[in-house]
């Protein structure tokens, strides 16, 4: 399962000026003063049962990394906290050297932010130039080649801080579980789909993504095994489809091979330890065990497993990025770019043949099913990301977009109709390469995440249109 959980170290530092404490410009009372506000405001108001915050209270009296020697001494700490990522706060102008060097040591996500000055005395005194660090700061990181995500230099109380904030803890948790991504690859890929191919070797030695198979034999016994022994959890789940859902007149073998699909999945997840799914469906399942396991898809997906449909092991690294961005706190769906809207140019179907989760439809649309019971029913709307992780030859691209839905003709399956503004600009963009047409969707906007998300990752190229 993906880990949202998020800790980040705060690394508060301040210039080192040897001699008698200063009483003017860079008296370290004031760079104290930075950092108890901007501590106390960040954990007052960005901690949650999601996101930690550690600081280097315990460091010295001023709880403030100035000296060099001390380096060593944080990074050690850090590590036994076991923090995901760095926030390096400038609380005056800094020590370029010991900010450049905790990063290099620690080798995560960096941070970077210093309070804007807000006192000049009448005589001209300044106490902090916390901006003027913070170019040097950063050009050290650049020279060590260290990425690192910025906050302009602005109040923690003002709107920038928080937006930079969340951006950053959502990257950090893209990062964190992308660098020990599981897919499980149940079946092979779809026959009719070349579009789907991936490298499993060129994954591994890139990103560190594992992907693990279970192959078609296995599947059918372990879904035979639950459904001749499991029916009354078989029988759970299907009550609580009949009360969420208009099932109508589904055959009722047909509803329960379909939720016996939940228990099956579940089970993979728990044995292989999966982070995200990516299944054959419609072309082995529907024949091999009589139902399609898009029901148990969207099921899942509000259970908090999320199953990729059509063997498309891209597409499930993409809908795992995407529940991370997002922090797990809205299901994304896996809506393919499926035919232009027939009168709005700029509008596309995005679509998928019932793998939604339910609790993304529209208030007025009633959860029903299709004549071979996948789930059908519209989205709700709003604002929209679409992104698509994709190699291309030896090199990879992420590719999103923000977008915005519009009203458009009923259809059966889950489905949304995306305003993408000039969609025939879009649709050259996509067919010249290297994408496919299935996408992932998460609700929100989250375009500056995955750029930001890009920089951390070494070949790995953002892209958008």
């Amino acid at each position: 399962m993906l880990n949202y959980k998020v800790k980040i170290g705060l690394v508060p530092e301040r210039r080192f000026l040897p001699g008698p404490k200063r009483t003017g410009i860079f008296n370290p009372d004031y760079a104290v003063a930075n950092k108890e506000r901007a501590v106390k405001y960040i954990k007052e108001h960005f901690a949650d049962a999601q996101t930690e915050f550690t600081d280097l209270e315990w460091l010295n009296e001023e709880g403030l990394l100035f000296l060099n020697e001390d380096v060593d001494k944080v990074a050690d700490y850090l590590r036994a906290e076991k923090v995901d990522a760095i926030f390096i706060m400038n609380c005056n102008f800094g020590n370029e050297e010991a900010a450049g060097r905790i990063a290099k040591e620690m080798g995560l996500p960096v941070l970077l932010w210093g309070p804007r000055d807000t006192i000049i005395e009448a005589d001209g005194t300044r106490y902090t130039d916390s901006q003027c660090g913070l170019f040097a700061i950063s050009n050290q990181l650049r020279r060590a080649n260290i990425p690192f995500s910025y906050i302009e230099n602005c109040l923690e109380t003002d709107d920038a801080f928080a937006e930079g904030l969340k951006k950053f803890i959502s990257v950090v948790c893209m990062i964190k579980n992308f660098k020990k991504l599981e897919v499980v690859q149940v079946g092979v890929r779809l026959k009719p789909f070349k579009s789907v191919m991936s490298n499993e070797i060129e994954l591994a030695e890139k990103f560190g993504i594992n992907v693990t198979p279970v192959n078609l034999v296995e599947a059918m016994q372990k879904l035979n095994f639950i459904y001749d022994n499991r029916m009354d959890e078989i029988k759970a789940i299907a009550d609580e489809v009949r009360a969420n859902w208009q099932v109508g007149d589904m055959d009722e073998e047909l509803l329960l091979r379909s939720c016996a699909f939940v228990l099956f999945y579940k089970e993979i997840f728990e044995e292989e330890n999966a982070s995200v799914i990516s299944t054959e469906c419609w072309t082995a399942m529907r024949p091999g065990f009589g139902a399609n396991p898009c029901l148990a898809m969207s099921v899942l997906a509000d259970m908090g497993y999320l199953v990729a449909c059509e063997s498309d092991i891209h597409g499930a690294i993409t809908t795992a990025l995407l529940s991370c961005a997002v922090r797990g706190k809205t299901p994304p769906f896996f809506g393919e770019f499926t035919c232009r809207h027939p009168s709005n140019d700029g509008a596309e179907l995005l679509w998928h043949c019932g793998p939604f989760a339910r609790s993304l439809k529209a208030e007025d649309e009633v959860a029903g099913f299709d004549a071979i019971g996948r789930p059908s029913f519209r989205l709700a709307n709003g604002h929209y990301t679409i992104g698509r992780f994709q190699n291309d030859g030896d090199k990879y691209r992420f590719f999103s977009k923000e977008f915005d839905t519009t009203e458009g003709p009923a259809t059966i399956g889950t489905y949304l109709w995306a305003d993408f503004g000039d969609m025939a600009k879009l649709e050259r963009k996509l067919i010249e390469g290297p994408y496919i047409h299935h996408m992932t969707e998460v609700k929100g906007g989250f375009e500056d995440v995955i750029r930001e998300f890009c920089k951390y990752v070494d070949g790995l190229e953002y892209d958008t249109f």
